[in-house]
C-alpha cells in the first residue's frame, strides 16, 4: 500500500467566529490572508476576540491534508516541531489517535498557534504564531524519515525557510518519492516567487493552487495559469472556489464541479481537497475520481467550523465513495 509523508508547520488552530470584519482591520490582518505574527499580536488577537465563539483543533495545512488521507485509509506520517506544553501534547495525541506516525521534534518555544478568524461569509484569515513550529530546520531532516514513503506532501508556508524546503525536496527525490506541493497562500507566493519557481521546476511533480495563488504565481487567470503550471510539473491542479477545479497532465485536462452545500467556514477546504485527490491518485484512480473525491472532502469540511470533518460526516463520505 502507498504511504504519504507530510511535512509542515505543526500548529493548533484556535478557531474564532467574528461578527464584523472591522476586527481584521484593527488587527492589521488583510481578509483572506495568512500573516505571521509575534507573541504580542497573538495575545492581542486573544484579547480583541474575547467573548466571541472559539474552539481548538490540531491544524497546519499539510497536517490537515495528512489527517484527511489517514481517514480515507492511506498510510501516513508527519514531520514537524511542537513545544513542551499542553498545546504540543494535544497535537501529538491527535496524530496518534488518527493512526498517523508522528516524526516530531520537540522545540524550545511554545507550540505554534494559528488564530483563525472566520468571517460571516465563511472566509478565513490567519494570524499565525509559529512558535516551536519554526524551529524545524534542514538539519532535522534525515533520509530514514523518507524511506518507505511514496509521496512527500509539503505546504507552501514552509517556503519562508528556503534551506528546509530545499533539503526536504532533495531528500524526497534521492529516496524515490514524488513531490506534492500546495502553494498555501497568495501572499506567501508573492513574497517567495523566484525561489518557488526554481524549486517547482526542479523537484515538484504535483502542484495545488487556488485561483489567487495561481495568479500570484503566473500572473494569469485560472485556465491560463493551469496551462502554464502544467509545463513545469507532471500534474497541475487549480481550484476555483464555487466553480470547482481544473486538473491537467500533459494534454489531458478536465474540470471538476463542486458539491451543493452551505458554506460555514472555508478553513481546510484546500487541504482536504488535496487529501482526497492524493488518496485517489495513490489508488490508481483517474483524474475524475481524484477530483470528485477532493471536491467531496472540501465541500464537506466547509459545512462546519474548523478543518476537521465529523465522524458522522465521514460515514456519509464513505457511503458516497462506495458508489463512485
Amino acid at each position: 500500500m502507498a504511504k504519504i509523508l507530510g511535512i509542515g508547520n505543526a500548529l493548533v488552530d484556535l478557531l474564532i467566529q467574528i461578527d464584523k470584519d472591522e476586527l481584521l482591520s484593527e488587527l492589521n490582518l488583510p481578509k483572506g490572508s495568512m500573516q505571521l505574527v509575534e507573541s504580542d499580536i497573538k495575545d492581542l488577537i486573544a484579547e480583541k476576540s474575547s467573548g466571541l465563539r472559539k474552539s481548538m483543533a490540531s491544524g497546519g495545512s499539510a497536517a490537515n491534508t495528512i489527517h484527511g488521507l489517514a481517514r480515507l485509509g492511506t498510510e501516513t506520517s508527519f514531520i514537524g516541531t511542537v513545544g513542551k506544553d499542553e498545546t504540543g501534547d494535544f497535537f501529538i495525541n491527535d496524530l496518534k489517535k488518527s493512526n498517523i506516525i508522528p516524526l516530531l521534534n520537540i522545540g524550545e518555544n511554545p507550540s505554534g498557534l494559528a488564530s483563525t478568524l472566520i468571517s460571516l461569509d465563511g472566509e478565513r484569515t490567519f494570524g499565525t504564531y509559529l512558535g516551536a513550529a519554526v524551529e524545524l530546520n534542514d538539519i532535522h531532516l534525515k533520509a530514514e524519515q523518507f524511506i518507505g514513503h511514496d509521496i512527500l506532501h509539503i505546504e507552501g508556508y514552509l517556503v519562508f525557510n528556503n534551506k528546509l524546503i530545499e533539503r526536504a525536496l532533495i531528500l524526497a527525490k534521492e529516496n524515490g518519492l514524488k513531490v506534492s506541493l500546495d502553494l498555501a497562500s497568495y501572499n506567501v507566493v508573492e513574497a517567495n516567487l523566484d525561489f518557488l519557481k526554481e524549486m517547482i521546476s526542479k523537484y515538484v511533480d504535483i502542484l495545488f493552487a487556488n485561483e489567487e495563488e495561481a495568479k500570484a504565481f503566473t500572473g494569469l487567470e485560472p485556465e491560463e495559469a493551469l496551462d502554464e503550471i502544467a509545463k513545469m510539473v507532471e500534474i497541475a491542479v487549480v481550484k476555483v472556489g464555487k466553480e470547482g477545479s481544473f486538473i491537467k497532465r500533459g494534454d489531458e485536462k478536465i474540470k471538476i464541479g463542486v458539491i451543493e452545500t452551505t458554506v460555514v467556514d472555508t478553513t481546510g477546504a484546500g487541504d482536504l481537497y488535496a487529501g482526497g485527490f492524493l488518496h485517489g491518485l495513490v489508488q490508481g484512480k483517474d483524474f475524475e475520481y481524484c477530483g470528485k473525491l477532493g471536491s467531496l472532502l472540501a465541500g464537506t469540511v466547509i459545512q462546519d467550523v474548523g478543518a476537521k470533518i465529523s465522524d458522522e460526516k465521514w460515514s456519509n463520505i464513505y457511503s458516497i465513495i462506495s458508489k463512485y
